[in-house]
């Protein structure tokens, strides 16, 4: 990532932290830094380290901006040429650490066939981990669950219903035992 997209991005998170649902213009910015840090910035010197006009910053500016943005000022340079912030190998770890999680899972489910069967299914996939992100998704948007299972599981949907039925006439002649006994004493 290049210096100017870092500027931006931080700018982008400041307004959020401000809550204004917006980017923190680059004139807000210069105006907040003035009044938070006691130093001036130009906007227009901004808008040159965001277009990459000054690819390099001073020390000086550097140290404003990390301090302002509350960053490391060693985050404040161009990334080097095929740099990924991310560790591919962690990454992998992670899914590895999953995995295992969710065959341990389901052996701990093991009188559940169905749930078994679905932790099973989760753990082998090659993204596991993006798998469970999209169920969060799914229970997170009103409506979508019931719906995706109705068309996708009816099968689901029906040994539901068959289990509720079950519970309710073990309900129902549960309490008539108790009216019998009780009319026998």
């Amino acid at each position: 990532m290049k210096l100017g997209e870092k500027i931006r991005y931080l700018r982008e998170v400041e307004g959020s932290l401000r809550g204004l649902d917006r980017d923190l213009s680059q004139q807000e910015t210069v105006r907040a830094i003035e009044a938070e840090t006691g130093k001036k910035l130009s906007q227009s010197y901004l808008s040159q380290i965001e277009s990459g006009a000054r690819p390099h910053l001073t020390n000086t500016t550097r140290q404003i901006l990390a301090t302002f943005f509350k960053v490391h000022p060693g985050y404040l340079v161009d990334d080097p040429e095929g740099y990924h912030p991310e560790l591919q190998s962690e990454l992998r770890n992670v899914e590895e650490k999953l995995d295992l999680w969710l065959v341990s899972g389901a052996e701990r489910f093991g009188r559940d066939p169905e749930l078994k069967h679905a932790l099973l299914t989760l753990a082998r996939h090659e993204r596991s981990r993006e798998c469970l992100l999209l169920l969060e998704a799914i229970m997170e948007t009103p409506g979508l669950m019931p719906r995706l299972t109705e068309v996708l599981r009816p099968r689901i949907q029906r040994s539901e219903i068959r289990e509720q039925r079950s519970a309710g006439s073990q309900m129902k002649s549960g309490q008539g035992r108790c009216k019998k006994e009780g009319a026998h004493k």
